[in-house]
């Protein structure tokens, strides 16, 4: 299904502190709601009802659902982005690409069901240019952190090393695995296993 880009933007930027909140408000509901009921919850009417806002107010800032999850969507990714940029990559214990592996976990762990339902809606929304920018940079942090440890760090490796994180700590939230350590103990050896077939 192809989207039309400029019907799932925002309406307008939140520029104003009271607005900002306004609108952090809306996207906590939106994901509250994900979390609990999945998209078959996911209404406008329901956000607005658990954001304590008119649907009025909502379509100030959304034109639609979509647009709600496209802003979840993003501020996950931001979230990611700003506990990545935080690595020290000229430290050497523990590794930069040991680092990285902790905080994806910590982020996809920190709310799981949220997690997996955001990435099936990405899949349905598709690539959208606001996601895109973020995406990338993470994925330039991530082939730098290769690259460093001496490892290929092309971007299919890139987004093999993306997808098998996203991929094992899904599946470990659908067993409501919640034992990070191991997690992350898995997540390197596949890792290893993927950079060594190179």
């Amino acid at each position: 299904m192809i989207f039309n880009e400029d019907a799932v933007k925002p309406r307008k930027s939140a520029r104003q502190a009271r607005s900002a909140a306004t609108v952090e408000v809306i996207l906590e509901a939106a994901a509250r709601i994900l979390e609990k009921a999945g998209p078959s919850g996911f209404t406008t009417n329901a956000i607005a009802d658990r954001a304590g806002v008119s649907v009025g107010s909502l379509y100030q800032y959304f034109p639609n659902k979509d647009a709600i999850t496209r802003a979840l969507i993003r501020r996950e990714l931001e979230a990611l982005e700003t506990a990545v940029n935080a690595i020290d990559r000229t430290q050497t214990a523990p590794a930069p690409l040991d680092c990285f592996i902790d905080r994806a976990v910590a982020q996809q762990l920190r709310r799981p069901s949220l997690a997996k339902v955001l990435e099936v809606e990405e899949d349905r929304l598709g690539a959208n240019s606001d996601r895109g920018p973020v995406r990338a940079r993470i994925a330039t942090l991530l082939s730098g952190i290769l690259a460093d440890a001496g490892h290929p760090a092309g971007p299919d490796v890139v987004q093999d090393v993306i997808a098998l994180i996203a991929t094992l700590v899904n599946a470990a939230a659908s067993r409501n695995e919640d034992d990070a350590t191991s997690l992350r103990s898995r997540v390197r050896l596949v890792i290893d296993a993927r950079l060594k077939a190179l």
